[in-house]
């Protein structure tokens, strides 16, 4: 079921079916990916209660194994209007037996979209109802139209950051961490687009201080990333191809080590919700 909300800057849409992002329009523009199956056929998944790949499909906890999908069930789950107000809407899950059978915990998972002007806020909130603690990862995966202007190409758009020195997160070829990162310097606080930089899959960074924006010198539209409580931001189009769009992931924590089935209780990056407590974060999307 798709569920609207509009202000005098954007119209956006969202699905129950993974609370996903359908459409993100201003002005006559539509800035989110719509999900052409010769590319990918996602438009902007949200990522609970793990990012990306799992070593072998599975992980364990307290001894005992438990497989998972890449980025989770989330994506294919179908979630429920919690509420719903002029400029703001929830979309809730709640665990159940078949996520259960995945992922041994009791939960409650809100998803809130909320305009604000020109940007839209992303807020996660994920409650503990379970006796014992809870470990989980979380992220968004939106896909970005480029180019966003009329006459310009891919290679036009670049990455503005601010001043910070990132350092890459190193993968090996089948997408696993190493545990190592590498110097990741920009030129000019940019990275300029090209597709061959997705060839080896995302580019996922540390150290990013402040928001990000996708834009050319010679364009009108722009899309401002901001996710001040995500400690690692990944850019992805599909390997390999002349994708025409970007993705911007906030992420909380990365996937699997390579070679490693892990214990989620000990995988050093997830985080931890102790029984009864309440996580909250949030991350916006800002369009001119």
């Amino acid at each position: 079921m798709l569920f609207e909300l509009e202000n005098s800057c954007l119209r956006v849409c969202a699905d129950t079916r993974g609370a996903q992002l359908m459409s993100i329009r201003s002005a006559g523009v539509e800035y989110l990916w719509q999900a052409d199956p010769a590319y990918w056929s996602n438009r902007a998944p949200n990522l609970f209660p793990y990012i990306a790949r799992l070593t072998e499909g599975r992980y364990t906890y307290r001894g005992k194994s438990y497989s998972l999908p890449r980025h989770g069930f989330a994506p294919g789950s179908d979630f429920e209007l919690s509420s719903r107000s002029a400029g703001s809407m929830t979309l809730r899950l709640e665990s159940s037996a078949a996520t259960l059978e995945m992922y041994p915990f009791r939960f409650a998972y809100f998803i809130t979209y909320r305009l604000d002007g020109d940007t839209l806020r992303i807020e996660n909130r994920v409650e503990n109802r379970d006796e014992k603690t809870m470990y989980f990862g979380l992220g968004g995966h939106p896909g970005i139209n480029v180019p966003l202007d009329k006459g310009l190409s891919f290679e036009d758009y670049f990455l503005e950051f601010p001043p910070c020195s990132p350092r890459r997160v190193e993968f090996t070829d089948d997408c696993f961490v190493t545990g190592r990162d590498e110097p990741f310097p920009l030129e000019n606080n940019r990275l300029l687009l090209r597709h061959s930089l997705f060839d080896n899959d995302a580019v996922v960074l540390r150290g990013v201080t402040g928001p990000v924006t996708l834009r050319s010198e010679r364009g009108a539209h722009s899309v401002t990333l901001s996710a001040p409580g995500f400690p690692v931001l990944g850019f992805w189009h599909k390997p390999k191809t002349d994708a025409p769009y970007v993705c911007l992931e906030p992420w909380t924590s990365l996937p699997s080590r390579s070679g490693v089935v892990e214990d989620l209780e000990t995988q050093p990056d997830l985080l931890s919700l102790p029984s009864g407590q309440t996580f909250k974060t949030e991350w916006s999307l800002k369009f001119l």
